[in-house]
């Protein structure tokens, strides 16, 4: 039922998460030094995290995605929806614990990165979350609504 405002949040917030399937992470930076024939020579390359490198990201990216999209077709059990969005909300901040992780141990590998910055892919999720609390609020209100109307009867 998308004419509702917290379907419509729910289902932005699928969108964005969903661009994490499209976007980098994580953006790195490597210089490497090497001495050939006595002459110091530097290689710059660039290397990017994308969500599919590491597959219990990837798996909890496809559960943060789904969720706030089989929480629109959920409104006509309101509680339930919303321990659904509340589940989807928890999934995001892991993701964002995975992420985060993954991209500190980078500096434990052979060839750690001299520099790098987080990219599109790493936010989205994060805007996310604040749609799908907007879509928590709308569900209460929702609810209290139902509620004072039962009452008038």
């Amino acid at each position: 039922m998308i004419q509702r405002k917290q379907s419509l949040w729910l289902f932005i917030a699928a969108l964005l998460n969903a661009g994490v399937f499209y976007f980098d992470l994580y953006r790195m930076h490597y210089i490497t030094h090497s001495t050939m024939n006595g002459m110091d020579t530097s290689i710059d390359s660039m290397g990017k995290i994308t969500v599919s490198e590491h597959f219990p990201s990837l798996l909890v990216a496809i559960v943060m995605t789904l969720l706030p999209l089989v929480a629109i077709f959920l409104f006509k059990n309101r509680g339930r929806q919303m321990g659904i969005t509340a589940l989807a909300i928890v999934a995001v901040i892991g993701f964002e614990a995975l992420m985060l992780m993954y991209v500190g141990n980078l500096g434990k590998q052979a060839t750690p990165p001299t520099t790098g910055s987080y990219w599109i892919g790493a936010i989205l999720p994060v805007i996310a979350m604040i749609f799908m609390f907007f879509a928590i609020a709308g569900i209460r209100r929702d609810q209290k609504l139902v509620k004072s109307v039962d009452r008038l009867r």
